[in-house]
């Protein structure tokens, strides 16, 4: 009785690791506002995620099954909130330096980001679904996964703004910086559709 953790740490990391709506949300803060200014929203995102790691883990699957409209609901609400802020990104201009007239998102928007992502919410039912051992104590598999996640994403999340933050410094200002934003607002559009079909 446990979790195949070596594997499920391999999975959790190519997870957090890959493009997606969250990676691209701190992608464009980091452009937007830069590395440091960003960092509240990066550790909102990252525990974020914890938000429904514990309710999956303590029987929230059980409710999937006795009120699949629920999840149906959450589902579009996900489509709905990742494509808002996918229009935001398309419509930013970068400020590398920090933007003076706006003020980056914190950690309380950060926290929203991943209660609100379908990639999220798969993941963490494929890694209970697939890495724990049926019979493993609920809180031994919980606790492990909302572990091994939170290590993956204090890890990688940071890479994704400092890029988003790289990035802005190259082409901020510049005929390229327009089709920059739109493409990282079509990136994230497209990880949620991929998800759901």
């Amino acid at each position: 009785m446990s979790v195949a953790l070596i594997s499920f740490t391999a999975f959790a990391a190519s997870q957090v690791a890959t493009p997606g709506p969250a990676n691209m949300a701190l992608l464009a803060t980091g452009a937007r506002f830069g590395f440091r200014a960003a960092l509240p929203f990066v550790a909102g995102v990252a525990l974020g995620k914890q938000l429904i790691i514990w309710p999956i883990g303590f029987g929230l699957m059980s409710i999937a099954d006795a009120v699949p409209w629920l999840f149906e609901a959450l589902k579009w609400a996900s489509i709905a909130y990742i494509c808002w802020l996918a229009w935001r990104v398309a419509n930013l201009r970068l400020s590398p330096d920090g933007a003076s007239v706006e003020t980056p998102p914190g950690f309380a928007a950060g926290l929203a980001v991943h209660p609100l992502n379908p990639k999220a919410w798969a993941m963490i039912i494929t890694g209970f679904t697939t890495f724990v051992t049926p019979g493993t104590p609920t809180l031994q598999a919980t606790a492990t996964i909302a572990i091994c996640l939170l290590a993956c994403q204090t890890v990688f999340h940071p890479i994704w703004t400092y890029g988003g933050d790289q990035i802005a410094r190259l082409v901020a200002g510049r005929p390229a910086e327009i089709y920059l934003m739109r493409t990282l607002a079509a990136l994230t559009v497209a990880s949620v559709l991929y998800v759901l079909f």
